[in-house]
């Protein structure tokens, strides 16, 4: 039991760095022509990175911002929630609040990476004709498949 108690925390810390990664790395979308990369922040081209997205002030992208960092802070919040559980909850109990609050992180991840998807990956919205998704793109699906599982074994998990 102590050993799955301590794999889903060191998967529950990866998965807070790799939330932290995906959403201030700039490159969601990436040229395949080596002219740069676009992300939910800046656009960086070989020349640098620029303050001004292409994709206009839009509310999607700062739907998309919000509800990335809104996916760290219960992500954060979850982890703490659990230590703080582990140690002051008597045996026998579910660790029902901290599976809950991982649970709605997995929901920010799903709708934020949502929205990205439908405006903005592979669409004419993007600068480069042709282009493919960078890596903060995929590590935040990977995080939603992660905080989804952590969030489940959390509400299913009993301490012993």
């Amino acid at each position: 039991m102590l050993v799955l108690l301590a794999g889903i925390f060191v998967v529950h810390i990866a998965t807070v760095v790799m939330l932290f990664v995906c959403t201030i790395a700039n490159v969601w979308v990436v040229s395949d022509a080596g002219q740069g990369s676009v992300g939910l922040w800046k656009n960086c081209t070989s020349a640098g990175c620029t303050d001004t997205l292409l994709y206009g002030g839009e509310d999607a992208l700062k739907s998309v911002q919000a509800f990335m960092i809104l996916s760290i802070i219960f992500s954060v919040v979850s982890l703490v929630v659990f230590v703080f559980q582990l140690f002051t909850m008597e045996k026998g109990n579910r660790f029902f609040l901290s599976g809950a609050t991982m649970l709605v992180c997995w929901l920010c991840i799903m709708v934020g990476a949502s929205i990205y998807t439908h405006h903005y990956a592979n669409s004419s919205k993007n600068q480069y004709s042709a282009s493919h998704h960078g890596y903060s793109f995929i590590l935040a699906w990977i995080c939603f498949c992660f905080s989804f599982i952590i969030g489940v074994l959390y509400l299913v998990l009993r301490k012993k």
